[in-house]
């Protein structure tokens, strides 16, 4: 593993040299965060096994992340609600960049790059009415704000690039929180949403699941490569409900809801951190870091299985299946055998992988 220092001095030093490509820091695969023993925070670099490729410190806890097409750089999402955002060199361990919101603005943890990536799109809302912005942000003009627009909803978290490169889908969770200690405040009146729109801003198409779901916060996505679209729930209504958790959406279609049996739905707690495709993109999976469960599902919705683990919350393709990661900072494979462990961090591994 390569070890990046100098995390703030090198920022003009890494802005007056060439920009790398991700061979120069060991072609990972993964993008991850992590609370290292001593308590800061980093950001790792991944390969297929498991292995450390880089680390770069972080100034706080991450979330999730974005890699850039072909450099190696990589924009960490501070965790919602959050004021900064910073893009990374990752193959020197310099800041490039430190991206704030407009005044009245948060980051909600996500963001995705253009197909070319010249643009970066972030999730974001007003802070005083959640409503769900996107902002455009020009790469080559050094990640300046260029452009913003409305995500079609209240509360949006995760959004993704449709392939072609030319429509974004996102998650509206449908929640407005206080913008100080995330208070949910309108948990009786929610309503998520699954919205596509032109990467220009122009909604094409919203889905919403049925009125007694309204409380089921749609939070996270994954995309197949032929625009098949998988979104993972949350619930906020009335505990000990064994309501579904993972929604599949083929545009053009009404979304079809995926259930576990019942006593394995229950075992989730009503919450679905993370979700994946499997790497050969015939199955889809979600985990549940407070249920410490992870529940595969083929992608007409029927049951595949569960896997027990402690706190597991990462989730990615992974050729034969998936990678996934938990907050004792395992790495595990896990296909249709069941899991494998790979490598073993000494850290604790936040709610999300990115695959590059």
């Amino acid at each position: 593993m390569i070890h990046r220092r100098g995390f703030l001095a090198s920022l003009l030093a890494v802005g007056a040299t060439p920009r790398l490509g991700w061979a120069a820091v060991g072609n990972p695969s993964y993008l991850a965060a992590a609370r290292d023993p001593d308590g800061s925070f980093a950001l790792y670099g991944l390969d297929t096994r498991g292995a450390s490729t880089f680390r770069v410190p972080l100034p706080a806890r991450g979330h999730a992340g974005a890699g850039h097409p072909s450099r190696a750089e990589a924009v960490t999402f501070a965790r919602r609600p959050g004021t900064f955002a910073l893009v990374l060199d990752c193959a020197r361990g310099g800041v490039l960049h430190r991206l704030t919101p407009p005044e009245g603005r948060q980051f909600n943890g996500h963001g995705v790059f253009s197909a070319d990536g010249t643009v970066l799109f972030t999730s974001e809302q007003r802070s005083d009415t959640s409503e769900g912005i996107i902002g455009v942000w020009d790469t080559a003009a050094g990640y300046t704000r260029h452009d913003e627009f409305p995500s079609g909803g209240l509360g949006v978290h995760d959004l993704r690039l449709m392939p072609g490169g030319e429509t974004l889908v996102v998650a509206n969770g449908g929640i407005a929180t206080d913008a100080t200690d995330r208070t949910k405040l309108n948990v009786a009146t929610m309503r998520p949403n699954l919205t596509y729109q032109t990467i220009s801003g122009s909604i094409l198409d919203q889905v919403e699941l049925e009125r007694d779901l309204w409380q089921n916060s749609i939070r996270h996505l994954a995309i197949r490569h032929d625009g098949f679209v998988g979104f993972a729930m949350q619930w906020e209504g009335q505990d000990g409900a064994a309501t579904p958790l993972l929604g599949l959406h083929r545009r053009g279609n009404p979304p079809r809801l995926a259930e576990a049996p019942l006593g394995d739905e229950l075992a989730m707690q009503g919450y679905a951190g993370s979700i994946a495709f499997s790497g050969d993109g015939t199955q889809i999976a979600i985990t549940s870091p407070r249920g410490g469960r992870l529940h595969r599902f083929s992608t007409e919705g029927a049951f595949l299985g569960a896997v027990s683990r402690a706190d597991i919350c990462g989730l990615a393709p992974m050729r034969g299946g998936y990678l996934a990661s938990d907050g004792l900072g395992g790495l595990i494979a896990i296909d249709a055998t069941g899991p494998t462990p790979l490598a073993r961090v000494d850290c604790a591994w936040d709610n999300h992988i990115v695959a590059l």
